[in-house]
């Protein structure tokens, strides 16, 4: 039994662009919602980066908002072989996963595993105390999308932007 997906705790669903701030732009201008915190994530945050199994590196740039209580995360793709290249070849831009806040990571992943699903990708260290992870399951043929554990950090860094 999966419980992390029991109960009312918040989550996010992640969406692979192809350009984050024209994607962004529509937001703004189709609905008006802004202050979207704009990240990159890579080698330079990330201490920890594992794509199926093997220590790897890549980057892609991520836009954070809420919308009607839901966490979005806008993804681009920017370097390396990662769950969302593989993807973008598969399906195309467009929804990607369900993320799932947990309290903790290594709990959450050995639950998982325990009911069968494998992490294909994960990675951390980006918050700035060394903290916040996250593992990409491999839910989408089971489950219908890929879902997301995210161990969120105690103190997050300052977004590279806030667009508006």
């Amino acid at each position: 039994m999966l419980s992390f997906l029991a109960g009312d705790k918040p989550f996010q669903a992640g969406f692979l662009v192809q350009d984050l701030e024209a994607c962004i732009r529509s937001y703004i201008d189709r609905f008006g919602v802004g202050g979207w915190q704009v990240y990159t994530y890579g080698p330079e945050i990330l201490s920890r980066m594992i794509y199926r199994g093997k220590n790897t590196s890549y980057s892609s740039r991520i836009g954070l908002n809420y919308i009607c209580g839901t966490r979005i995360e806008l993804i681009q793709p920017l370097e390396g072989q990662t769950i969302f290249t593989e993807f973008i070849e598969k399906h195309g831009y467009g929804q990607h996963h369900l993320g799932i806040y947990v309290d903790n990571i290594r709990t959450a992943i050995e639950e998982a595993e325990e009911a069968g699903f494998k992490v294909i990708m994960e990675g951390g260290g980006h918050g700035l105390d060394g903290d916040g992870f996250y593992a990409y399951l491999d839910t989408e043929e089971t489950l219908g999308t890929t879902y997301e554990l995210i161990e969120r950090p105690a103190r997050r860094r300052k977004p590279e932007a806030v667009l508006p």
